[in-house]
């Protein structure tokens, strides 16, 4: 069974990137973190949240909705 990922978050923070996996895996979605940081340079980069393109739609919503995850500007 080999189903298509998609990005369906980034951030520049870690923490952002694993409560946003968390939130996705309690609304029954399965989510992965993918590093995209640069190990030489770690400002450039970012971490992805992944999940499979069936759920992306429904991802979205979950995020959407979600304040813990927005980026303070």
């Amino acid at each position: 069974m080999d189903e298509t990922w998609v990005k369906a978050y980034q951030s520049s923070q870690a923490i952002r990137a694993e409560i946003a996996r968390e939130l996705l895996e309690q609304g029954g979605i399965a989510a992965v973190i993918m590093n995209k940081k640069d190990s030489s340079y770690p400002v450039f980069g970012m971490y992805e949240v992944h999940v499979p393109a069936s759920e992306l739609s429904q991802a979205q919503i979950i995020l959407t909705n979600e304040d813990a995850i927005k980026e303070s500007e």
